[in-house]
């Protein structure tokens, strides 16, 4: 990516549509109603042959204060100062405004490069306010319409200079790096072989934090990736996007997900929290380790089992972190309270970790980052054949399958299919005849036993099918007999 562009305006002037037509995905909330977006959105951009990162903000309100839309203002203004170019989009259709006036004049002090666009721009309804747009003293504007397409040529013949200079920028500043290559170790055989699941910085490990509303997840975010990208206050539901962020915490490159806060279903009745507690269900299917955060003072409501049940059903490695400990009084018992009340509401999470932390002092931080590493080493964890067979020989003399209407069930092979998460088959006579309890029985014992407490697993009973060649088939008197039958006169 050579360059950063950040697209600013007004609220309700098309930015979001005109990110998610250049990062060809539809990554950013879009609703006629005006301030969806809240939170910096990036994205890998690619408008002709150039391939940039291009920055979604929050709309530009005329707030100083410590309001919610006095705090939005910052942190676009904040994505001002970082974006090595500025788009300013206004609404053709509205004309220029007062406060577009108030922006320009911020624009032209705070950025180098600024790029006016008129969006809307298609038909004459527009035409007045594209000439308008001259009087912003920002040159001449770009004739836009994101939604349908139109004007994105221009934009690349603004965008194309600006890009000359920074790819040459980026080589002056690149440092000269000489590299020896031993050719004599390429063929060494007793090189240790690298794992295939190794955490590389080009493959960041992906987290999800879910929780209910003011649980504090875009608090806690904030202490990890330790700065203030993602906007945060008193207000429930300020999240709206599902946001992710690349950071290395503590030494492991990670991709980190902030959702909106997930309400009860009978209580999401407005359209717009109903996408965006899709977008944050969509985030926990592509994380690899889900954080389910509770807050202290009210933990393990409905919600929240619903929302940790959810992470199971979809097969990734959870933590259940406890925020807001800072503030808590009986920590001693109030922790005794949790973990007693964890095993009991959530079974099917039997030996998941869960921590204590505090998102705005960033105590237990580093206990939390531990459980995720430790949770998704367990998630990537592969048994061999040999040893899952000597262990079920075990588990079957300790207790072997019931024989249901008379029926033995044999387990006669086991072997491990998958991970991410762990997947078993055992291949066995009358599959269908095997209670819940009894997969319950063998699941339970490879958490124990290969140590894999909480991690989801799949265990699946297939059968072999008869091995006599001859059943099913109709029986027909041989060849033979038949000839020897018609020679005798038989008819």
């Amino acid at each position: 990516m050579s360059f950063s562009l950040a697209i600013v305006g007004r609220p309700n002037v098309g930015k979001s549509t005109l990110f998610n037509r250049l990062v060809g995905k539809k990554l950013a909330l879009v609703d006629n109603q005006p301030g969806v977006t809240r939170d910096l959105r990036e994205g890998e951009a690619r408008l002709g042959d150039l391939r940039f990162t291009v920055i979604d903000t929050a709309g530009l309100e005329d707030a100083t204060d410590d309001s919610l839309e006095g705090r939005m203002r910052r942190l676009t203004e904040r994505a001002v100062d970082m974006a090595d170019i500025c788009l300013f989009m206004i609404d053709a259709r509205a004309g220029v405004t007062p406060v577009d006036m108030v922006f320009a004049e911020i624009l032209r002090k705070r950025s180098a490069h600024v790029i006016l666009a008129a969006n809307k721009g298609e038909g004459s309804a527009a035409d007045a306010g594209v000439i308008e747009a001259w009087s912003l003293g920002l040159g001449e504007p770009i004739r836009l319409s994101a939604e349908h397409g139109e004007g994105l040529n221009d934009l690349y013949a603004q965008l194309m200079p600006l890009a000359d200079g920074f790819a040459s920028r980026a080589e002056d500043d690149a440092p000269e790096v000489e590299v020896d290559v031993d050719l004599e170790d390429e063929g060494d055989e007793h090189e240790t072989e690298a794992p295939s699941q190794r955490i590389t910085p080009s493959r960041p490990m992906q987290i999800a934090v879910v929780g209910r509303p003011n649980a504090g997840k875009s608090t806690l975010i904030n202490k990890i990736v330790g700065e203030d990208r993602l906007l945060t206050g008193p207000e429930a539901g300020i999240t709206r996007d599902a946001i992710s962020l690349r950071s290395d915490w503590s030494g492991t490159p990670v991709r980190i997900f902030d959702t909106a806060g997930m309400r009860k279903k009978a209580k999401v009745q407005d359209k717009l929290e109903k996408l965006s507690v899709s977008d944050g269900l969509r985030a926990v299917k592509f994380a690899e380790v889900v954080v389910v955060l509770l807050d202290a003072a009210i933990p393990f409501e409905q919600q929240d089992l619903r929302i940790a049940d959810l992470a199971e059903r979809e097969g990734r490695a959870v933590v259940v972190a406890v925020n807001k400990w800072d503030i808590e009084d009986e920590k001693q018992q109030k922790l005794r309270d949790l973990k007693e009340a964890f095993e009991r509401l959530l079974p099917q999470l039997r030996g998941a970790p869960l921590i204590t932390v505090s998102a705005k002092t960033g105590r237990g931080l580093d206990r939390l980052h531990e459980a995720i590493l430790r949770a998704y080493d367990m998630w990537n964890r592969r048994v061999s054949t040999a040893q899952l067979n000597r262990w079920l020989s075990g588990m079957l003399e300790q207790h072997p399958p019931p024989a249901p209407q008379g029926k033995r069930i044999k387990l006669r092979y086991m072997t491990q299919a998958k991970t991410r998460p762990p997947g078993f088959v055992v291949m066995c006579s009358h599959p269908d005849k095997i209670p819940e309890s009894y997969s319950r029985y063998l699941v339970n014992g490879l958490r124990e036993d290969f140590d894999m407490p909480g991690t989801p697993i799949r265990l699946h009973m297939r059968g072999q099918g008869d091995k006599n060649p001859y059943k099913g088939r109709k029986k027909s008197t041989p060849s033979r007999l038949r000839k020897h039958i018609k020679g005798r006169g038989a008819p």
